[in-house]
């Protein structure tokens, strides 16, 4: 986290009277840019929160042409459909892409990723 924070790479969404409301670790090492980490609290979840957050780390991070890649939950997986992170990163156009290593709990990973000009 300090890392991302010195290199500038780490975004938190803020508001007033709810506090955090969600943030992002992002990476670049162009052509390839990563998502390491978002999450978007509970009571901020389907009000856009996310996207904005995806947003904001695509114009200040990502000069194209390349492509940005996040890890997520595999389509077997018991969080895939609970969390709505697959449903999520479709929204904004990744597509699903090759299976990676399990997750720490053991549950399937899949890389989604979207291009960029």
């Amino acid at each position: 986290m300090d890392q991302h924070i010195r290199q500038s790479a780490a975004l938190v969404a803020l508001s007033p009277g709810s506090g955090l409301l969600g943030g992002l670790l992002f990476g670049a090492k162009p052509p390839v840019h990563h998502v390491h980490w978002l999450v978007v609290s509970e009571k901020a979840r389907g009000k856009g929160v996310g996207a904005a957050l995806m947003a904001d780390a695509t114009s200040r991070f990502v000069h194209g042409p390349g492509s940005i890649e996040v890890v997520t939950f595999g389509a077997d997986h018991p969080g895939a459909v609970a969390s709505g992170a697959r449903a999520f990163y479709e929204g904004l156009g990744f597509t699903p892409a090759e299976a990676t290593d399990p997750g720490p709990e053991g549950g399937s990973r899949q890389i989604y990723r979207r291009s960029v000009r």
